[in-house]
Formats: structure tokens, sequence, C-alpha cells
């Protein structure tokens, strides 16, 4: 089964949301940490620095990462329907 430019883009779409989501508490420091007061009414959980642009980077480049290793192990056949089926333990 070959897939569409669409539908690789759609995987690493949905592939780089997860990255991102798990590379968001890496770094960050809150204001309670940090020993910075804030302005009056702000949570004390509330992040210092988010440091945003790091972490898109780097959450571009793990996803790339992942994404490449993925289609190397598509195309050597290793991730198919059948495989994947067979060690979930679902019949087909």
């Amino acid at each position: 089964m070959a897939y569409s430019i669409s539908t690789a883009f759609a995987i690493y779409f949905v592939l780089w949301w997860v990255v991102l989501f798990a590379t968001l508490p890496f770094g960050v420091r809150n204001q309670a940490e940090s020993g910075e007061a804030g302005a009056p009414g702000n949570d004390p959980g509330a992040p210092v620095k988010a440091l945003m642009l790091r972490k898109v980077l780097w959450t571009t480049l793990i996803s790339a990462l992942i994404y490449g290793l993925a289609m190397l192990a598509y195309k050597a056949g290793y991730l198919n329907i059948e495989r994947l089926t067979k060690l979930m333990g679902i019949p087909l």
C-alpha cells in the first residue's frame, strides 16, 4: 500500500503534536520554584519562561527522526498490517 503525500503529512502532523505535548514540561520552572512573586492574582505554578521556540524546534527535530525511522521500517517491511495485527493478537 503506497501512501499519498497527504497521508504522510497527516501522520507527521499527529506525531508532531504528540511529541510537542511530551516535550512541553521539560525545562519549565514555575514562579514558586524560581522565587519570583509574579503579578498579583497569578498562579504560583505558572511558568516563568515557557521557551516555546526551543520546544518547537526540538519537537520538529524529534518528530522528523521518529517519522524517518518509521518510514524506513515501513519500507523494509517491518511495519505492515499483517505483522502489527499478529503482534497485537488481532485476527485478520
